[in-house]
């Protein structure tokens, strides 16, 4: 992969539940302009049917005392800045409880969810309360008994905020006293025995390459970086319209699920991370579905935005402490967009070595590691704010986004199952809608699970299609990188 380049955006807000109104965070303002308006939806698939006579009390002593936000709406002040403004909740205003007809088949509450997804995923919030509401699906489908719909807008918090807020409604299934845990991918360090003065010689050396290999990246990512948000767009091919509106189309929601055991031996075997391995896994299926599609456009220029979580942390804080004004996982959007061209493909390497997507997105997180392009792009959309207004950076974002084939982030759940209100979560996912691309790929790890939700444009991506490609693309790389794995299926 040849072109690489991050776009920041990070917000420092001071919340104070003392009073009435308080200031919209810069990224708070993009994400409710005039061309952005982008929400998230997590769903939360429960083991048993659910139970919601005690929804309106879990809201009024659990959900909303976690930020003011919940219980804010946004309004413009004299000078016409937004600022949330504490209200009084209705909260029978924001519990939505879809109807079905009684007594069909697990099938036929799958399709009416997916259509339910769809329609939810489309409508706007109401201005004239918080941005925020549940759905609760009481339908049992194959995947679960019941489904629990959170959405909220973007402007509330970044994924990780707001995943930090719905961790600490819920609680570990089997001990609510003790701590939901996350696993750790760090990778380990097999060579322990180091010559120092040869490490040390070793380390100035490579730290000389690395400032100037640093500067270059640096400056090939940011100018990649302004070519991509203004007038460098991706062409037009199965996973990207392009149109104008696209935001407003309706989508498709399909999820899978893959074992971190799985990727963890690929990791293990390949001694590389498993961003890298899972990187690959997406590269190498998006290209494998468009070169099933459309066979001519498999290999057409096509950008991915990975997004990443800027705070410096290891893991989930409470949110008590993420409200805390000096701490580094404050609440609010910290994140940065990564562009990553999406590799080639060509017979031969997918089917006889597809490990070569992995080996090619090891490289492009490498070189961002040496690149401070997010730094520069942050100071861009700081001058941006400061002199043009949050309307024309706002404008920007979404030529970053409109101008890209397809966005994906990733979120770290607990080890552990959690339960809500007494009712075990079988799996959770979440989906970002209202962004001006056709394909969004967002993954979310649970109790040794990975699950994989992919959201696409209704009408342009056959989403059964793009699910086999990405199985199948897994498939190739889990039996090339562990072979004892396929001589056993074989058996």
């Amino acid at each position: 992969m040849k072109n690489i380049n991050v776009t920041r955006m990070v917000e420092e807000e001071d919340d104070d539940d003392e009073t009435s109104s308080f200031p919209v965070s810069p990224t708070g303002q993009y994400f409710t302009s005039s061309v952005m308006s982008i929400s998230v939806i997590c769903v939360l698939e429960s083991e048993i049917p659910i139970d919601d006579s005690c929804t309106v009390t879990m809201l009024k002593d659990v959900f909303i005392p976690i930020n003011p936000r919940f219980s804010s709406i946004m309004v413009k002040d004299k000078n016409g800045v937004k600022q949330w403004k504490k209200v009084e909740v209705k909260h029978k205003d924001h519990i939505n409880v879809p109807i079905f007809p009684q007594g069909k088949s697990k099938e036929f509450y799958d399709n009416c969810f997916n259509e339910y997804m769809t329609k939810i995923a489309m409508e706007q919030f109401p201005q004239s309360r918080p941005l925020w509401e549940i759905h609760i699906f009481k339908y049992p489908t194959t995947k679960s008994a019941g489904n629990l719909v959170f959405k909220l807008h973007h402007s509330l918090g970044d994924g990780f905020s707001l995943m930090g807020a719905l961790l600490s409604c819920l609680q570990r299934a089997d001990n609510p006293s003790l701590p939901l845990t996350f696993p750790s991918f760090t990778s380990n360090n097999n060579n322990n025995n180091h010559n120092l003065e040869s490490d040390y010689k070793k380390s100035f050396c490579t730290n000389v390459v690395q400032s100037v290999n640093g500067v270059v990246n640096t400056l090939l990512d940011f100018g990649w970086s302004l070519m991509k948000s203004t007038n460098l767009e991706d062409e037009r091919t199965t996973i990207r319209s392009g149109d104008e509106g696209v935001e407003f189309r309706p989508i498709d929601i399909t999820t899978m699920e893959i074992s971190l055991d799985h990727l963890k031996e690929i990791k293990s075997n390949l001694k590389v991370t498993i961003n890298d391995v899972i990187c690959g896994i997406l590269f190498l299926g998006v290209r494998l579905y468009m070169e099933e599609t459309k066979y001519d456009q498999k290999n057409t220029n096509s950008t991915a935005l990975v997004l990443l979580n800027t705070r410096n942390i290891a893991g989930y804080k409470s949110v008590k402490e993420m409200l805390q004004p000096k701490n580094e996982s404050k609440w609010g959007n910290q994140f940065a967009f990564l562009h990553v061209s999406l590799p080639k493909i060509d017979k031969e390497e997918s089917s006889t070595n597809p490990l070569s997507f992995v080996f090619k997105a090891q490289d492009v997180i490498q070189r961002k590691r040496n690149s401070a392009a997010v730094i520069l792009t942050g100071k861009l959309l700081d001058t941006l704010q400061k002199y043009r207004g949050p309307e024309v950076t706002a404008k920007y974002i979404h030529s970053t986004l409109k101008n890209s084939s397809m966005t994906i982030s990733n979120m770290i759940g607990p080890v552990e199952k959690m339960a809500l209100a007494n009712h075990p979560v079988k799996s959770l996912y979440f989906m970002v809608v209202g962004v001006p691309e056709s394909l969004t790929i967002t993954m979310m790890s649970y109790m040794g699970k990975l699950r994989v939700a992919v959201g696409t444009e209704k009408g342009l991506i056959d989403p059964q299609k793009f699910k086999c490609s990405i199985e199948n693309a897994f498939d190739r790389i889990f039996k090339a990188a562990v072979p004892s794995a396929s001589s056993k299926s074989s058996n």
